[in-house]
């Protein structure tokens, strides 16, 4: 009973497991498609750099979701073992004990001696308690030969599903070590990426401080718009009468900002299909020592001719073209405002409403390059947040 109970919450937890993993092999096969694009350039690029370490944090956590796995699948055996050992002693005390009433049984097999048993009763109340006795063991019989046929069917089951268990394990355990050997394979060629590109030190300066500039330009562009806004929303408060400070917003405004802010976690992301390639935050730079890159937001390379798409539904604040970011789109939702860099071609115009997933653009896809990325920042206020943790984790 106890370990019937329990299996529901085992396998629950396992196919949350398996969940994972399947998830992780998908986004792994599109990191392999993607350096497969990347590396048709024969020039040794930064991308290609971050896609293997996408890849290579990607086979990590696989095989972190295994070993988790592989402990739940041998706490389940060690339990099954203890049932079956437990079923096995029952079974022993259940024929024992049949045994016994069998012996007694065949002493007093005869219905004379059962008849004799009633008759020789005191009075007919004994007489009675007699005759319900000998019916009460006669039922007791069956009750414990069906009680020893049901232990061992019980007893079969498990053994038979403590085998397919193990069988299990060993199918983990061995594709657990083709990741593991997969993974320092990866690993190695990351250092060999990371040593041919040290030779390329000036090169990358250069291009890391065009990078640095764009950054700078998109976000004062940013940062305008939003006091522009902020100052807006302020003489319209105002002249109703209210002088809030902070962003002030329309009923509808709220209304937005809120849905906005209770779907964090569950925002859609800002392509079909993408590996996030650099994260949110401060973070030293890949190849050069002493440098570290500060990102606004984050980048996510998809495929080449992918279009990006609006994570929740708003009006596009402003459309405008920042020389190494491409055409930027940034979208307001109420207090919190989404910014969508890296297109070559843009769909949308100042003032437009948008709906969810609705596509802004195509995103730039360099000559001779397969390098396609879209950069995603949102911003609350004129705070900057991390838009790993709003949009769906995968």
């Amino acid at each position: 009973m106890l370990l019937l109970s329990a299996s529901p919450s085992f396998s629950q937890t396992k196919k949350e497991l398996e969940q994972k993993k399947k998830k992780l092999q998908k986004e792994i096969r599109l990191t392999n498609k993607l350096l497969k694009e990347t590396r048709k350039n024969k020039d040794l690029s930064v991308d290609e750099l971050l896609k293997l370490k996408s890849k290579i944090n990607l086979r990590s956590n696989l095989i972190d979701a295994m070993s988790s796995e592989l402990r739940l699948i041998t706490n389940n055996i060690n339990t099954r073992k203890e049932e079956i050992s437990e079923l096995a002693n029952e079974l022993v005390h259940l024929k024992t004990e049949y045994a016994k009433i069998i012996y007694y049984a065949f002493k007093h097999r005869s219905s004379y001696d059962k008849m004799m048993f009633v008759f020789a009763s005191k009075n007919v109340n004994q007489a009675y308690k007699r005759l319900k006795y000998i019916q009460q063991y006669s039922q007791y019989r069956k009750g414990q030969a069906t009680e020893i046929v049901n232990t061992q069917g019980l007893l079969k089951l498990q053994i038979e599903t403590l085998k397919q268990t193990s069988q299990e394990k060993t199918v983990l355990v061995s594709l657990k070590e083709q990741e593991k050997q997969n993974l320092a394979i990866e690993k190695a060629e990351q250092e060999v990426i990371v040593q041919k590109l040290q030779g390329k030190e000036q090169e990358l300066k250069d291009k890391l401080r065009k990078k640095e500039t764009a950054k700078r330009k998109l976000q004062k562009a940013i940062q305008r718009i939003i006091e522009a806004e902020i100052r807006k929303a302020r003489e319209a408060a105002k002249k109703a009468g209210n002088n809030s400070k902070g962003f002030p917003m329309t009923p509808e405004a709220l209304k937005l900002s809120k849905s906005f802010a209770s779907n964090k976690g569950k925002l859609p992301w800002p392509v079909k299909q993408g590996v996030i390639t650099a994260q949110f935050g401060k973070h030293p730079h890949p190849v050069l020592e002493g440098i570290v890159i500060n990102n606004n937001g984050i980048d996510i390379s998809t495929t080449k001719g992918a279009t990006s798409r609006a994570i929740f539904e708003g009006v596009v604040s402003s459309v405008a073209i920042i020389p190494g970011e491409g055409k930027v789109v940034m979208i307001r939702h109420g207090e919190y405002l989404t910014v969508y860099s890296y297109m070559s071609n843009v769909f949308v115009s100042k003032g437009d409403k948008i709906g969810i997933k609705q596509e802004l653009g195509l995103l730039i896809n360099e000559a001779g390059k397969a390098k396609t990325q879209v950069h995603l920042e949102i911003w609350k206020g004129m705070t900057k947040l991390n838009p790993k943790y709003w949009i769906f984790r995968k």
